[in-house]
């Protein structure tokens, strides 16, 4: 049986293709593949503290297994709050849910299944979770990637900024909560405080307090 189909990264990297050619019509393959591919989206990214440091200090096996556990506790918590897994690296998760809500929600529940399990276990034994989550136009590649300045800036939060425990939210993130009318719980329990970081272009971000 023949396969007509043509994978959605396979029709983006021949448009990007398109692109390279001499005499090109850049801005039409452009509105064509954001035509095709580009959506809004929350963004999350996911980190563990400390991870590089405590291989180091305790070998990459046992860190195998923190990495499997994490997989084992979280992926079940972000598939009940209809996250897509897009990319699952090393210590890392890269996470797509339709609204920021849901995004949100999904974090808290994440961190809250973090500290369940850590307040019976060894320091090093630990799941200590750090989140950034972004919202925004992003060129999503079926469920094999995605591109965007949201992404990047998700990437940040989560990998570079927050410390362990934390939910730190994109201007782009934040603004999206702040346009709800009547948000429930656990979104109507959360402060939030300013966290005051330049990276391009963007200089404050917003930590959720819970």
């Amino acid at each position: 049986m023949n396969d007509f189909t043509i994978k959605s990264s396979t029709r983006l990297w021949r448009l990007v293709e398109e692109r390279t050619r001499p005499g090109a019509d850049v801005a039409a393959i452009d509105a064509r593949i954001w035509s095709l591919f580009g959506d809004d989206w929350a963004v999350m990214a996911t980190d563990l503290s400390g991870f590089s440091r405590n291989v180091a200090k305790f070998g990459i096996t046992h860190f195998l297994q923190i990495i499997h556990e994490q997989q084992r506790l979280l992926v079940p918590v972000i598939e009940a709050h209809d996250g897509i897994v897009v990319k699952s690296e090393a210590d890392s998760f890269l996470l797509l849910f339709k609204t920021v809500p849901s995004a949100v929600t999904a974090a808290l529940a994440m961190q809250q299944t973090c500290a369940k399990v850590n307040a019976r276990r060894h320091v090093e034994e630990q799941i200590i979770l750090c989140l950034g989550i972004g919202y925004g136009r992003v060129l999503k590649i079926g469920d094999e990637d995605v591109f965007g300045h949201e992404v990047n800036l998700a990437s940040k939060l989560g990998e570079d900024i927050a410390r362990g425990g934390e939910v730190l939210l994109t201007p782009g993130a934040r603004a999206a909560l702040a346009d709800i009318d009547r948000p429930t719980p656990p979104i109507s329990t959360l402060t939030w405080d300013e966290v005051a970081h330049e990276y391009v272009g963007e200089k404050a971000y917003f930590r959720a307090r819970y």
